[in-house]
């Protein structure tokens, strides 16, 4: 994986040591086929994007009614960490970012079957000044908004609960870890 420790470390010192998650769960056909589409791959980078009390928000065109999640995406093999993270921000939500904070460190084990699918998420925090949120990606997001931490840990929360996916889950338990991690300072 292109995202190893000496890259971590770096990204560590610049944004701080982030909260530890180690997640497991069982998951679906299409999700295995979601998580394991990019056989080289095995990470994502997930952003709380901030202006003041607002987070960003996207939606992807196979997202059921009222499902939202925080903008994210990869780092691309030789490109530096921090302008990936930077580079999906613009694609997703349309907004130049600053990142301040490396949040979470998430390492999941996707099981389908008898399969074991390892993977890893790094959530960071960064605001920006913009006031519209405009996909550039328009093929990968359909919809870009500014809602709050508050929606994202409650009727967000609750609605990515009851989907039953697994995938929702994990990304509930990144939701919280993060919010954890900016309540604590």
């Amino acid at each position: 994986m292109h995202i190893d420790e000496t890259v971590l470390a770096r990204v560590r010192a610049e944004l701080g040591r982030p909260i530890l998650l180690a997640w497991e769960g069982e998951v679906t056909e299409r999700e295995r086929d979601l998580v394991a589409r990019d056989p080289a791959r095995r990470h994502d980078v997930t952003l709380f994007v901030l202006n003041g009390d607002r987070l960003a928000l996207i939606r992807k065109p196979h997202f059921e009614t009222g499902i939202w999640r925080t903008p994210g995406g990869g780092v691309k093999p030789g490109e530096e960490f921090a302008a990936g993270v930077v580079r999906e921000a613009l694609e997703e939500i349309g907004a130049a970012v600053t990142l301040e904070r490396y949040l979470v460190h998430a390492r999941a084990v996707f099981r389908f079957r008898t399969e074991a699918l390892p993977w890893e998420t790094h959530v960071l925090a960064a605001t920006t000044d913009a006031d519209e949120l405009v996909p550039r990606d328009t093929h990968e997001i359909a919809a870009a908004r500014w809602g709050t931490v508050d929606e994202l840990a409650g009727p967000i929360r609750g609605r990515l609960l009851a989907t039953g996916r697994a995938l929702w889950r994990y990304r509930v338990a990144l939701h919280d870890a993060a919010i954890q991690a900016l309540a604590d300072g």
